[in-house]
């Protein structure tokens, strides 16, 4: 399985450079199994969409300022990106400069304070922040917003609202959780008149969401490590849902990167979701089975990326393809402030996990 695969053309005029005016306001693609027809409808057509007793579950982190920028000991500037913060003001972080820090090297902050690089594990660098006050803290007033890039403008004052989910609590991640952008406040109200449930998890997402795959072949490819945390209350509201014949509908890949973690076999052979907060690397591709959730709410997702290879091993290739396709034909905003689908599993006449690595 190759990543050119997974390559669809797409006008760059399409990805969507802002948001709208407001955040329900975006087109939703509705794809059932084929050969159902594709459905052009709105975001705010998914209470109608969804049926009384569902659970829809949110990723409840919160997008920290993680962008900062400064200046080396020998004047060469250079671009820090937060990718986890770690106890003692210290925090793992890619730098973009025209040489690499050494160990041991410092950088002035433009907003203050200094850097000191304290070592190297790949691409990633082991930093600790001399600023005054909590790392955390200070990045609220100092870090800069870190809009994904294919985003060709610096962040506005809008964007530290807009690229923020109404429910972001957990403070951790570096990205937002793209699907979670489109639920406001009257939307959320109107999915509770309809009888569908709430449910959070945790996974904070990472700057290695944005790194292209380097590997040709699919399965050479690993993740970045995230941090995520699915809680006994999640577990148990997923068991009750099931039991009452209700579905479980994640918005976004991060909850299903985060429930498929935690997916764990039982005595008798089969998976079932169980409490787990730590790391995860898990890649999920075609060939792997999905059990976690029965319905998924996403955005538009690059070419040749993971998260399209996730949406394909859920709904398939082909109709995965076949719906983007179509999205472009029909103009639909693409990537992070772009509109959304609803996606429902492909068929399956054989179960097979193939295609992940292990969480």
């Amino acid at each position: 399985m190759k990543k050119s695969d997974f390559h669809f053309d797409l006008p760059p005029e399409l990805i969507a450079q802002a948001p709208l005016g407001e955040r329900s306001a975006s087109r939703l693609l509705v794809v059932p199994p084929a050969p159902a027809a594709l459905e052009d409808r709105a975001i705010r057509d998914l209470p109608s969409l969804l049926q009384p007793g569902d659970l829809l579950v949110f990723n409840d982190t919160r997008v920290i300022p993680a962008r900062l920028f400064g200046q080396k000991a020998t004047g060469g500037r250079v671009e820090i990106l937060i990718e986890r913060l770690l106890p003692g003001n210290e925090a793992r972080a890619q730098i973009g400069a025209s040489k690499s820090p050494k160990p041991g090297g410092r950088i002035a902050l433009d907003a203050g304070g200094e850097v000191e690089v304290l070592g190297r594990e790949g691409e990633f660098y082991h930093l600790r922040f001399h600023v005054e006050d909590s790392l955390e803290s200070w990045l609220l007033h100092a870090g800069r917003l870190p809009l994904p890039p294919y985003i060709q403008r610096e962040p506005g004052r809008d964007d530290l609202e807009r690229y923020q989910t109404v429910f972001a609590k957990e403070v951790g991640a570096v990205a937002a959780p793209t699907a979670g952008l489109h639920f406001d406040e009257g939307l959320l109200q109107a999915l509770r008149d309809r009888g569908v449930e709430f449910g959070h998890v945790t996974l904070h997402v990472g700057a290695g969401t944005f790194q292209p795959m380097r590997a040709d072949d699919v399965r050479d490819h690993r993740m970045h490590s995230e941090w995520l945390n699915v809680g006994a209350e999640l577990v148990a509201q997923v068991r009750r849902t099931r039991e009452r014949g209700g579905r479980v509908v994640a918005v976004g890949t991060t909850v299903v990167r985060a429930l498929e973690s935690a997916m764990r076999p039982h005595d008798d052979g089969r998976r079932e979701l169980q409490p787990f907060a730590g790391e995860t690397r898990i890649f999920i591709f075609p060939g792997y089975r999905i059990e976690s959730v029965d319905a998924l709410v996403t955005n538009f997702h690059l070419p040749e990326s993971t998260l399209l290879m996730m949406v394909s091993a859920f709904s398939g290739r082909d109709r995965i393809l076949a719906a983007y396709r179509h999205a472009v034909e029909q103009r639909y905003r693409f990537f992070s402030y772009g509109d959304a689908m609803l996606l429902w599993p492909q068929r399956h006449d054989a179960s097979g996990t193939d295609g992940a690595h292990a969480p």
